[in-house]
């Protein structure tokens, strides 16, 4: 079963036929952390060390003119150089992406809240799904669990200083596997009006033969923000 994508870093990427795509781009707001201005690029350097051979992977998110309505929130559109598509909205201080967990653990679409800019270092928030992984007989509960761990930081990624950003961990858990069997640490930066410059993933999974190992860390190498 492969993890190595799951849910972090920003580069989660979905089709689904719930959305309705219109040429009005959701405006930008220089205070946020995140980018809606068409033609505004981020080129990203992603480093897997999960298997035995390291995997390293440039690509390119370019932001578009459409927006998508989906659940009735409205999703801002990007592209990925790959050929895919990115979905990022924000309501008030709550960012989320559309995203789905990779095959293996479970393929439904759901919101995912990624950040909270207004609450205080040291607090968090969380979001439980019902998923289905094979060679495991019944649905597993999994919780991603957030917290702010620093604020209005600076952050060095490949020798670029960023301002005002946000430190956020996360680690996935589930009532149904021992922690002992799930260890997790995630870590995700995010700067003013950039977005994500960095995020490292690790992920340890056995149980009940399911076995998995996620190294990937993700870090923005310039961006042309418009």
């Amino acid at each position: 079963m492969k993890l190595k994508n799951l849910l972090f870093p920003a580069i989660i990427l979905i089709f689904f036929s719930c959305k309705k795509t219109t040429d009005t781009p959701t405006p930008s707001r220089q205070d946020t952390y995140v980018n809606a201005d068409a033609g505004s690029t981020w080129h990203y350097h992603q480093a897997d060390s999960s298997g035995n051979t390291p995997v390293n992977t440039d690509y390119t998110i370019t932001s578009t003119t459409k927006d998508s309505s989906i659940s009735g929130k409205t999703y801002h559109v990007y592209n990925v150089s790959n050929g895919n598509n990115q979905y990022l909205n924000i309501s008030g201080n709550d960012y989320y992406q559309y995203d789905s967990l990779p095959a293996g653990l479970g393929t439904t679409a759901f919101e995912r809240l990624y950040l909270k800019d207004n609450m205080n270092v040291g607090t968090g928030w969380s979001q439980t799904l019902s998923v289905t992984v094979p060679g495991i007989p019944i649905p597993v509960p999994v919780t991603l669990n957030y917290q702010i761990a620093e604020k209005g930081v600076s952050r060095t990624v490949n020798s670029q200083n960023y301002s005002d950003v946000i430190h956020v961990t996360a680690t996935i858990s589930s009532t149904l596997i021992p922690s002992a069997d799930l260890t997790t640490s995630i870590n995700s930066y995010y700067a003013k009006k950039y977005g994500l410059i960095e995020n490292s993933t690790l992920v340890s999974l056995n149980y009940l033969g399911v076995v998995a190992n996620v190294n990937v860390q993700t870090k923005i190498v310039s961006a042309s923000l418009l």
